[in-house]
């Protein structure tokens, strides 16, 4: 590991963790959780590969998306038990097997199925940020942290572009091949770069698990980041997951090359991260939650205009990945404060909540643009933000009223 002295930044040398390490968990995070949305700008390719219909080309992403949500579950809390230089490895190596097998699959029922392993190998990233909020020090844990989220942030926008991309110049099923030699790549990285640790608590599996899901009955500020959290997300994915129905239809008329290019558009909540963390080092948790849920809330006027004007659209979505990436970071920075011995398992109860918002937020996204069309999403995604913002507000109202506005909740 290279030497924290090394750095120039003030706030990387006294953080614990050199700007080296940083930067390598920010690239891993984002190389992991691309895996999960490969598929999606390529499902028409599929879909014609197989001469099968677009639903059944739609469960490739449903089981990878499920298979995310199981390693959610059962796969991140092992954070806490097994020494993570050795199981992160492992868990990419197992991934990086499954996109060659997904990209030799001969058949749609093959790829389905191996998506199941991709998306619960696409978690390693949920086990990499915990990992680096603890080599952090308390001082400076959320500017570690948002750095390293950017890193993730950057791998879920930017991998529909360069599937996108790679399929348009070969195939679909290169995107696969190009992706399991990232991986493989990257577990090897890790297996030589990533720090050792100490004594790891002697638990069982059952048990493991079990206290994942105390937490979340027990911490009162872990299921309350969890609701900010899940409702941030939810409106995300209500315009993310049917984003592409308005751009393929009139006025626009855009191929899949050109819609899977917005994903650089969102490239701004990525980098919002960085600045996220830092204040919520400084206490300001309670005033930025408010304000990235109020931009949450307000990106859908524009979202709304950008129906039939291009820089409104772009606009509204630049407002909705700061606001909903900003919420982000301030939450894992407050959570990864409860349990430091169990920071694994609080990432897992809190991104379990998380995905399942989103899940929520695509269903009734879907469902809503079948019944309502665009002026039906954003008038949903507003109301979530709302939601968002009301609980944002009542929460600061709350510590305020009892006396404990200076305390980072």
């Amino acid at each position: 590991m290279a030497d924290a002295s090394s750095t120039t930044d003030p706030a990387v040398r006294r953080s614990g963790i050199s700007r080296p390490l940083i930067l390598l968990f920010a690239v891993s995070c984002g190389v992991s959780v691309a895996n999960l949305y490969y598929a999606q700008p390529v499902l028409d390719d599929i879909t014609k590969s197989f001469g099968t219909s677009s639903g059944t080309a739609g469960l490739v992403v449903t089981v990878a998306q499920i298979g995310y949500a199981i390693g959610l579950a059962l796969l991140v809390p092992l954070g806490d038990l097994l020494t993570r230089r050795w199981l992160v490895p492992l868990v990419l190596t197992v991934t990086a097997v499954g996109l060659a097998v997904s990209a030799s699959a001969p058949s749609i029922g093959v790829l389905i199925a191996v998506g199941l392993v991709v998306g619960a190998g696409s978690v390693a990233a949920q086990i990499l940020v915990p990992m680096a909020a603890s080599l952090a020090d308390e001082e400076h844990r959320g500017h570690v942290v948002g750095m390293v989220m950017s890193g993730l942030l950057m791998g879920i926008l930017l991998a529909r572009t360069v599937s996108g991309i790679v399929a348009q110049a070969s195939s679909w099923r290169v995107v696969y091949v190009m992706a399991a030699g990232m991986t493989l790549v990257l577990a090897v990285v890790l297996f030589r770069r990533l720090p050792g640790e100490g004594d790891r608590p002697r638990l069982g599996y059952g048990t493991l698990l079990r206290s994942a899901a105390r937490l979340l009955a027990t911490e009162s500020t872990l299921r309350r980041r969890a609701l900010f959290g899940a409702l941030g997300f939810a409106a995300f994915s209500v315009f993310w997951t049917t984003m592409a129905f308005l751009l393929a239809g009139a006025p626009y008329h855009y191929d899949d090359l050109t819609i899977g290019l917005f994903g650089l558009v969102g490239a701004s909540g990525a980098l919002c991260a960085n600045v996220a963390g830092r204040w919520a080092d400084r206490g300001w948790t309670r005033a930025t939650t408010l304000a990235f849920a109020g931009l949450v809330l307000a990106s859908f006027l524009p979202l709304w205009w950008g129906r039939h004007d291009l820089t409104m659209l772009i606009v509204g979505i630049v407002l909705l990945d700061v606001g909903v990436q900003g919420l982000q970071v301030t939450n894992q920075s407050i959570i990864y404060r409860l349990a430091p011995d169990a920071r694994s398992r609080v990432n897992s109860a809190y991104m379990v909540c998380y995905f399942v918002g989103g899940a929520i937020g695509s269903a009734l996204g879907s469902s809503v643009y079948e019944s309502h069309r665009w002026a039906g999403v954003c008038v949903l995604g507003a109301a979530i933000g709302a939601v968002a913002t009301v609980a944002a507000l009542a929460d600061g109202l709350r510590h305020r009223s009892v006396g404990t506005a200076a305390q980072v909740v």
